[in-house]
């Protein structure tokens, strides 16, 4: 690090991950490459540096991978694979722990991080059952650190386009809205192999979507159906799904309801021309917004390549290595700012004025809806009444539905044909 002047602070948050697949390689490595040498810095806080300090995984093989490739002063972090490696991690030198895991896996990591004092970053969905969400958010409180979500989505340049509209007025009171977001079937057969039996793509991806339409209409969830089909990644009759289509209802304060579907994928041809098909439409008294996430002015052909090793449309926004003019190879994005965002708001708790003060400091950080566990309710909810629902269709009973705070319970789960109800959730979502 270059030297500084005498009355700049300097800090250093050291940062744990548990977890190294796809969502590293794409996002937290960049991140932890792209600052490496570059602290974060703010009036507030001064310099603080982010390091990889030490990393988790199941094998450590992608540890090893990683290291064998990493710039020299990235390769120092400490690597735990065994089956204790997560208590390991957290039980040594790390500030803020990133969970990376599958989905179904992020509560017991992001559990042992926050019982061990540290701040947690957990990729969406946070979880899966909203009594999960309640113990994070306590453990959260009880030991004075952030419990935060990656909703990387938000920070798309269209998306907080559509936002600025709805707030500002000018787009005025959705009425509904469809969403699709389509994985090719590379994806499915070999990056999320290991883990794929017994999921979906719903609560893997549609969550993007369901966090775009709660944080910005701010609406009240009121109903959940979903449905969806298999054969392909796993047996046509078994628990793994190929794609889902969720409605979700929401309700005004008037009683207004506004209906929205949430179409998902990983099972899309691997020649498809874009990485990810990603569509979202939203219809307002007063208008109607279209957004299309792969076709945003960008279209590539090479020669022997595309669409195969090199796609014909590219998400630049998102995150993307490029050749700066002043001659830096740099990969920045959406993807990759979200993970900054967090190190900043742990930075200006820990760092950000006198020690008295930091209970105030880290009040206004949970303040901050977009990314904070207790603003995930509703997320969660619709995510818990999806899985539930999903695994009633492949027990055999298609077509049940979940109403939210309703007079049986928060989560309630009916049953085509049975007066008897499942309550899945007893508090108010």
């Amino acid at each position: 690090m270059p030297s500084l002047p005498t009355h700049v602070a300097v800090h250093e948050l050291r940062a744990g991950m548990v977890g190294m697949g796809m969502i590293f390689d794409e996002t937290y490595r960049p991140f932890f490459e792209g600052r490496s040498g570059r602290p974060l810095y703010d009036p507030e806080f001064g310099v603080c540096s982010v390091p990889l300090a030490a990393v988790a995984t199941r094998t450590g093989r992608r540890a090893d991978a990683y290291r064998a490739k990493a710039p020299p002063n990235l390769c120092e972090f400490v690597s735990y694979s065994s089956e204790a490696a997560v208590e390991q991690l957290v039980d040594g030198r790390v500030d803020a722990v990133c969970v990376a895991t599958p989905d179904d896996r992020h509560f017991a990591a992001a559990k042992l991080a926050l019982e061990a004092g540290k701040h947690v970053l957990i990729e969406k969905p946070s979880v899966l059952k909203l009594a999960e969400l309640d113990e994070l958010q306590r453990l959260a409180e009880d030991n004075g650190v952030l419990a935060k979500v990656v909703y990387h989505k938000l920070l798309d340049p269209d998306h907080k386009k559509l936002r600025t509209l709805v707030a500002d007025g000018v787009l005025q009171h959705v009425n509904n809205g469809y969403c699709s977001l389509l994985e090719p079937k590379s994806i499915a057969n070999s990056q999320f192999a290991e883990w794929i039996t017994g999921r979906n793509p719903g609560t893997y991806v549609a969550v993007h979507y369901i966090k775009l339409i709660d944080f910005t209409f701010g609406l009240q969830l009121k109903r959940v159906t979903c449905t969806g089909q298999r054969g392909i990644v796993g047996p046509a009759d078994g628990p793994t799904w190929d794609s889902t289509q969720l409605r979700l209802i929401y309700a005004y304060p008037d009683g207004r309801e506004a209906a929205f579907d949430v179409h998902t994928s990983w099972v899309t041809p691997d020649n498809f021309p874009g990485y990810v098909e990603q569509e979202v439409q939203f219809r307002f008294d007063n208008g109607v917004w279209n957004g299309h996430s792969r076709k945003r002015g960008v279209e590539c052909t090479v020669e022997g390549a595309t669409p195969h090793s090199i796609k014909n449309t590219i998400n630049n926004h998102y995150n993307a290595a490029v050749l700066e003019p002043w001659g830096e190879r740099a990969q920045r994005g959406y993807g990759i700012e979200v993970i900054e965002r967090f190190m900043r708001e742990a930075a200006m708790v820990e760092y950000g004025g006198p020690l008295p003060e930091r209970a105030a400091r880290l009040a206004a950080a949970r303040t901050l809806a977009y990314n904070d566990l207790a603003a995930d309710r509703q997320v969660v909810a619709a995510v818990e009444a999806m899985e539930a629902i999903l695994a009633r269709h492949a027990a055999g009973t298609p077509d049940c539905v979940v109403d939210v705070n309703g007079p049986a319970g928060g989560l309630v789960l009916q049953v085509p044909g049975q007066r008897e109800v499942e309550v899945l959730y007893s508090p108010a979502v």
